[in-house]
């Protein structure tokens, strides 16, 4: 995180996203930024392959780590998968067989019917993690349903799976999540990450409900699932507006800090198109000083880290109250930042709205909430904080079109995480 008095570094960095840093005051210079994603799924829940191969499919496409985060498993108990005659799982375990030697595939029959014994973390983890290059977090999705709508949240650096909860609301649900995982850092002594998921997925979550998660410090302001209405609706905020809102609210009550992951939430990895839940639209740059799974969680606890869909950052610094932000910028392609904040004596004002079911949704809040507070073009961009903002952070857009995007006419971007004076 960008904080005062003083931190300042400058990151390089190459193909495959790992950088060099030059530092100041409190940040150490053996530190670097590792590309990662944080929500994923495989053949252990609703995913479309093993999990050794997802994991190499990010490790051959320049990612430095993963958590795979399967529907209420953290994938430790044995499971033999049933093996159909078409469609996905067949498709997943042609290429499983073609990949690997007979020794590695376990497979067993009943009747007419194949089996193939899926692998534990502990099993394949030597396989695809490399010292230095590449490590697997552990993870889990926690997932529950209540009345149509969803109470997600990823867990990361998990020991043990914590079970779906129960409740009469979605935030107590969520509560319980974070009681459970809170519980487990004490017997553990290991810090673990709960993001919210994509709560505009069948609009189950309000600005206001995050608001009343004040244990929350983490949330998917970006997710490449095409059904998660990341940009909302005419009458719903998009996740962007709903960030905004929530810090507003938070920082002026003395509240935490929520910090903004983007992950790509990928299931699908046999066909890529628009529509399918594919890998490669969303993750984020963990400044760490060593590529390990309590490093990162570390730095992301105290919110060391950007989000992408494309952009790298070549610079990100602050001195005193001045904020920098440089673009390692691709030929033919051109970039806005947008410092974007709210400042202290803002209309307060807000109106309780429904949806055409009644049921509440996000208020609508003055314009003077998540405000662009400066706008620059170009590959390097600078704020300085006159003191009166609650909080400011930054939000590249480039005018490069999204490869394989999760909705019409998007763009690459970046966010960084929100600081304050």
């Amino acid at each position: 995180m960008w904080r005062a008095p003083l931190v300042a570094f400058v990151l390089l960095a190459n193909a495959s996203c790992q950088t060099t840093t030059v530092a100041t005051a409190d940040v150490a210079p053996a530190e670097s930024w590792w590309r990662g994603n944080t929500h994923t799924h495989t053949l252990w829940s609703d995913g479309d392959d093993f999990p050794e191969a997802v994991a190499e499919w990010y490790k051959r496409n320049g990612y430095q780590f993963l958590s795979i985060t399967d529907h209420n498993t953290l994938a430790s108990a044995e499971r033999w998968l049933r093996i159909p005659p078409n469609g996905p799982a067949r498709e997943a375990y042609t290429k499983y067989r073609e990949r690997n030697d007979t020794r590695w595939v376990e497979e067993r029959r009943s009747g007419d019917t194949l089996f193939v014994r899926l692998k534990r973390l502990p099993e394949y983890r030597a396989r695809v993690e490399e010292r230095g290059r590449f490590v697997l977090v552990p993870g889990e999705e926690i997932t529950q349903y209540l009345a149509g709508r969803g109470a997600h949240m990823n867990a990361l650096i998990l020991a043990d799976a914590v079970s779906e909860q129960t409740g009469t609301s979605l935030v107590e649900i969520l509560r319980k999540d974070l009681d459970s995982l809170r519980a487990q850092e004490g017997r553990t002594a290991r810090e673990i990450v709960a993001v919210l998921n994509h709560p505009n997925f069948l609009w189950s979550q309000t600005a206001e409900d995050l608001i009343a998660l004040t244990d929350l410090r983490f949330f998917e302001v970006y997710n490449g699932h095409p059904l998660v209405n990341i940009l909302g609706d005419s009458l719903r905020p998009g996740t962007e507006r709903i960030w905004d809102i929530v810090l507003t609210r938070r920082l002026t009550s003395d509240g935490a800090m929520l910090y903004g992951v983007a992950t790509d939430d990928a299931h699908d990895y046999h066909e890529f198109a628009p529509r399918h839940r594919n890998p490669g639209r969303g993750w984020i740059m963990v400044r760490a000083s060593t590529l390990a799974a309590d490093s990162l969680m570390r730095a992301m606890e105290r919110g060391d880290f950007y989000a992408s869909t494309g952009v790298t950052l070549s610079e990100l610094r602050r001195q005193g109250q001045r904020l920098t932000v440089a673009i390692m910028g691709d030929a033919g392609v051109s970039y806005t930042t947008q410092f974007i904040g709210t400042r202290r004596g803002y209309d307060t004002t807000s109106v309780a709205r429904h949806d055409s079911a009644g049921t509440p949704i996000t208020r609508r809040y003055s314009n003077e909430v998540g405000a662009v507070l400066s706008e620059v073009r170009g590959t390097s961009a600078s704020y300085t904080m006159r003191g009166d903002e609650v909080y400011v952070r930054a939000r590249v857009v480039s005018t490069k079109p999204k490869v394989n995007p999760s909705y019409a006419g998007e763009m690459e971007m970046a966010w960084t995480q929100p600081v304050q004076p």
